[in-house]
């Protein structure tokens, strides 16, 4: 299927999924929301795909967030219920996501990779969540994760200054997992999705469940305690058979992610 403000690429269980708008520092508009919307429905959806990189076309941008230029021409601002880029607001997905950030990742660009599990920053990618500069607020989920991933000090220094934080400066923050050449990005970005595709996929799924349900207790104790659904599903699952069965014939695990 041909997208007209984004390009999927499938790589057996990678998905590759790239905003298309370079002319526009890969801002996103409605349209562009509602096609990755559908994007990551389908992907949702899809047993076959287990992990999906998020990149920016070009050399420029990640994504420079909202396209002000399209909401100051009275373009409609409608939004899907999966949130910015139909991502920031998708609390079910349950997949792994690395984003890939090239370039400037600015507001809706930069919560859009906060919502993702790894960041593998290019080396002159740059971060921010400007929009108090220019009357708004960063809504898509910044406020929230940021001061999440990397305490509430350190984000209120980039939210209440909106300024400019380099790659280096955010692995340092905390929230940027990997720095590399720009050129080397995309490897990168798949070496770290191969890693992941190496363990089942229903243990990765059920591990990013409990893992980030479980930061809604405010104790470990409260957290262990609770009953995840997504465990009872790993353990009624082919894959949890499959990892003890392939360790003691010493041989490669043939996961099924189901």
């Amino acid at each position: 299927m041909t997208y007209k403000f984004s390009l999927l690429e499938k790589k057996d269980h990678l998905w590759i999924v790239t905003f298309n708008r370079p002319e526009r520092m890969n801002a996103l508009h409605s349209p562009a929301h509602k096609e990755l919307d559908k994007i990551f429905n389908n992907f949702q959806e899809d047993e076959e795909a287990w992990v999906a990189i998020v990149t920016g076309a070009g050399d420029r941008a990640f994504s420079a967030g909202n396209d002000l230029k399209y909401q100051a021409e009275g373009g409609s601002m409608e939004r899907v219920e999966s949130g910015f880029a139909g991502l920031t607001s998708r609390y079910n997905l349950n997949k792994p996501l690395i984003a890939a950030v090239n370039g400037v990742a600015m507001g809706g660009g930069f919560e859009i990779a906060l919502a993702c599990d790894l960041i593998i920053a290019s080396e002159n990618a740059s971060f921010a969540l400007p929009e108090p500069k220019v009357g708004l607020a960063a809504l898509a989920g910044g406020m929230h994760r940021l001061p999440r991933q990397i305490g509430l000090k350190r984000a209120m220094g980039m939210m209440l200054t909106g300024r400019n934080v380099l790659a280096d400066e955010g692995k340092e923050l905390g929230f940027v997992n990997e720095v590399v050449p720009q050129n080397e990005l995309l490897v990168k970005a798949e070496e770290w999705a191969k890693m992941i595709m190496e363990c089942s996929p229903v243990s990765i799924r059920t591990t990013k469940n409990v893992a980030i349900n479980g930061l809604n207790y405010s104790s470990i104790e409260d957290a262990m305690n609770e009953k995840y659904e997504s465990v009872n599903t790993l353990f009624n699952s082919q894959d949890f058979i499959e990892g003890p069965l392939a360790f003691s014939q010493k041989r490669k695990p043939d996961w099924k992610g189901k």
